[in-house]
């Protein structure tokens, strides 16, 4: 498709910063507009009915909401350098990084901005100046608190000095492990960008790695990762640091252990939540048991499912499943259960005795697709 695509986000956005990287790495002709442009309230919400960002306007007037939904709508016209593999253990691993490079690490990154009184200042200017570009610094503050506030209702913890140190600590730990991996691998999976890659950039660029409490943290403590951020935020695909890396995945379908590491952090300290959206979901279906085409919430594009009672490994708890992680765990889930059993085992092998292992082997007792912004059974 010639033309140029119209992209409508924030830097402050963390779903944006995924999309931004794709297009850029993928070399797609687009412009970025801010929400404040006209035509995204008269044109592209009324085509996509919905205010989250980012949202894309392609050439020929199809407007796709959901980062995710975007980079699969582009792969079909755009395949060179592709961003999800083809092999079993690589794909298995981008898709649990698609799940847990963003979503799961999405409550560290927003608690980590809104916590610290260093950022702000910044924060809110930043997201003033998506509403009045080229506002006065009071415009730009009175916008900026009412996104704050918005997004400070949303079940913050008191920012007690406990609590934000042990926010650091898991910042570091994650820093720690990426940022041995980047001293061989310009990349996740070798000198190949992937959707591994893209889906961290909501955490580690858009909030981590621009809010002044986060980026100190990143330039103190892995300048190979503020230097890798950099990077994935251009269009050049080899960087200086490994011009002579070649682009492509590596042989024989290996993952770096490096990278292995950095998905069994991310998963050993925020993914048990997913097995349990996922469990939830299964009582759910056991319930309603619902017919194809069923919508899961005609209302909300990202719903919670009613509560259940999860009984998990010996403690009982409490879930309102998260429909939209489940959505994003079945791209894992269903691609490895569809297997053979010697691939399977090759991707267990991979996983190990892990949390990563537990995620891919939840039964899927529903399928669900994403269709006009809404979740829906297969």
């Amino acid at each position: 498709m010639n033309g140029q695509y119209l992209l409508y986000g924030s830097y402050a956005s963390y779903y944006t910063a995924k999309t931004r990287s794709y297009l850029r790495k993928k070399g797609i002709p687009f412009a970025e507009r801010l929400p404040s442009d006209p035509q995204f309230r008269e044109k592209v919400r009324l085509g996509s009915g919905s205010a989250r960002i980012p949202q894309l306007l392609t050439p020929d007037n199809i407007v796709l909401q959901d980062s995710v939904t975007i980079l699969d709508f582009l792969e079909l016209r755009f395949p060179e350098l592709p961003a999800i593999p083809t092999t079993p253990c690589q794909r298995v691993f981008v898709h649990l990084m698609e799940l847990l490079a963003s979503e799961g690490l999405l409550q560290l990154a927003w608690k980590h901005r809104w916590l610290f009184d260093e950022n702000l200042r910044f924060v809110k200017m930043d997201f003033g100046r998506s509403f009045r570009p080229q506002g006065s610094d009071e415009e730009l503050m009175k916008y900026g608190n009412m996104i704050a506030d918005r997004m400070m209702r949303h079940g913050l913890p008191q920012a007690t000095e406990s609590v934000k140190t042990n926010l650091d600590q898991q910042y570091l730990g994650l820093l720690a492990v990426i940022e041995n991996h980047l001293v061989e691998h310009p990349y996740f999976l070798g000198g190949h960008p992937s959707a591994a890659d893209y889906a961290i950039m909501g955490a580690l660029h858009a909030h981590l790695g621009r809010d002044p409490a986060g980026l100190r943290l990143m330039q103190d403590n892995a300048p190979r990762v503020f230097r890798w951020i950099e990077h994935m935020i251009v269009p050049e695909v080899q960087s200086p640091e490994f011009f002579n890396r070649a682009i492509e995945y590596p042989a024989d379908d290996q993952v770096p252990d490096t990278a292995m590491r950095v998905l069994h952090y991310i998963c050993d300290h925020f993914g048990q939540q997913f097995v349990l959206d996922a469990l939830a979901f299964n009582q759910v279906i056991e319930e309603i048991k619902p017919a194809s085409g069923h919508i899961f919430d005609k209302d909300q594009d990202q719903p919670l499912l009613a509560n259940q009672q999860i009984d998990y490994k010996g403690t009982t708890y409490p879930v309102r499943g998260r429909l939209y992680a489940v959505w994003l765990l079945q791209r894992s889930q269903r691609y490895f259960q569809s297997l053979g059993p010697d691939n399977q085992a090759r991707v267990n092998q991979m996983l190990g005795e892990s949390l990563s292992r537990e995620l891919v082997s939840v039964p899927v007792k529903a399928c669900i697709e994403r269709i006009n912004n809404r979740l829906v059974a297969a």
